[in-house]
């Protein structure tokens, strides 16, 4: 990654461990909104690092599939056995790389971290980190993700044969996350020109992420840091100008 490396050696005199800088971190799971609050919070003030993604590739995946990993479910298995081996997980991946400050400042920007595990450390590790949670219900969250054509957003889904409303049953853990009201609601979705096979990959990435970052439980936790360190927001109730006004202003 650019201007950034992993220790050792110690940083040199214009090099910092991101753990000791002022870093601002988006909080918050897949469709929540977080490129909202991340175009606000870029420009001059503030310099934005790697996105989760190429910090997951580099220090979680590559070591161990050099080849890269496409498959979310995949990449969900080895960064759950990089927590297993490091408590805090990717906030301790983040904070023990070193930055060339001449190029990210002291005050950059990171997309993102989620789940109580992460939050937790980071905000107790790291005592100048703050923090912008972003929060929406998971069936927003599965429209936004057939909204946004994202390549990455690709799982295997198994479900040949099964009608959609039966192939979302069949989803572990789907109980923990959707009512059979819900279901109801994105199998219908396919009234509306998505497909059967778009729309299970959908909420099969939602309930994965749910298996193994719980938002409310970061939230709940954020909420008890003084509010000079964590801003919490709706992307549902407040919409993508409001959001933007909104992260500014506390910045």
């Amino acid at each position: 990654m650019p201007f950034l490396r992993t220790a050792p050696p110690p940083p040199a005199a214009f090099e910092a461990h991101l753990g000791n800088l002022a870093l601002t971190v988006l909080v918050g799971v897949t469709g929540v909104g977080k490129s909202t609050a991340l175009t606000a919070l870029s420009g001059e003030r503030y310099r934005v690092l790697p996105d989760r993604r190429r910090v997951t590739d580099a220090v979680m995946i590559l070591p161990h599939a050099p080849q890269g990993v496409a498959d979310r479910e995949e990449r969900f298995r080895l960064t759950a056995e990089y927590r297993d081996r490091h408590p805090g997980g990717m906030a301790h991946a983040l904070g023990s790389l070193v930055g060339d400050t001449r190029h990210w400042g002291q005050r950059p920007v990171f997309d993102g971290l989620r789940g109580l595990d992460e939050v937790q450390y980071a905000a107790r590790e790291y005592p100048e980190w703050r923090f912008v949670a972003l929060g929406a219900p998971d069936a927003v969250r599965v429209r936004r993700l057939l909204g946004r054509a994202d390549s990455f957003d690709r799982v295997r889904t198994g479900a040949a044969g099964h009608t959609l409303r039966a192939g979302l049953d069949t989803l572990e853990g789907i109980d923990d996350v959707f009512t059979a009201a819900e279901r109801d609601g994105l199998a219908a979705l396919t009234d509306e020109g998505f497909t059967a096979a778009d729309v299970l990959a959908k909420v099969k990435i939602v309930v994965s992420e749910r298996r193994h970052y719980d938002p409310a439980a970061a939230e709940a936790f954020l909420r008890t840091l003084p509010p000079r360190r964590a801003l919490l927001l709706d992307t549902v109730a407040q919409d993508a100008a409001q959001v933007g006004q909104a992260v500014r202003a506390w910045a």
